[in-house]
């Protein structure tokens, strides 16, 4: 039986020396491997109710469309600081060496609207907690969070576990 996994290419030292990077662009280019994807992310919430998809930058955009059209829901990008062009909200967060930024437009959820947050990768939970919030700030609440990788030895997961997310992962690899 096919995995997820099997379209998953490692580009070993990239963007760094020691750096497995783990490159979802060959599960995207698969028609088969991308709906075993979106189809697997989309599972755990067969039959529960919810708006809106928010995808984090960049793959997050990919995943999150295809998903929010397969719900017939809406989309809602969630950007780095400088990307949106309309009024925005922002949440910093702290990355290995500095900070960063998210924004999120304020007009694109309503008090109460249910959100699913989608990405391709699960690292340190930085950007994922960054856009919890914005959602959060603007009265919607983040129902899951659904993420192709998961990098256990980074902690991300039980960083969003302890702010009450469930996260949902389809696959996870050792190291980072």
């Amino acid at each position: 039986m096919e995995d997820v996994k099997d379209y998953i290419r490692t580009i070993p030292d990239f963007p760094h020396e020691g750096i497995m990077f783990r490159d979802v662009t060959t599960l995207f280019l698969d028609p088969r491997g991308f709906r075993m994807a979106v189809d697997q992310m989309l599972a755990p919430y067969a039959g529960l109710r919810f708006d809106k998809v928010a995808g984090l930058e960049a793959r997050g955009f990919i995943l999150g469309g295809a998903i929010a059209h397969q719900l017939s829901v809406g989309f809602v990008p969630i950007r780095k600081k400088g990307k949106l062009p309309g009024k925005t909200i922002a949440q910093s967060y702290k990355l290995e060496y500095g900070e960063a930024t998210m924004e999120l437009h304020d007009d694109s959820l309503q008090p109460g609207e249910k959100v699913l947050l989608v990405d391709d990768l699960l690292a340190t939970g930085g950007t994922a907690e960054a856009g919890i919030r914005l959602v959060e700030k603007l009265g919607a609440e983040v129902i899951g969070c659904s993420f192709i990788i998961d990098l256990p030895a980074l902690g991300g997961r039980k960083k969003l576990e302890s702010l009450g997310m469930e996260v949902k992962v389809l696959c996870e690899f050792e190291g980072d």
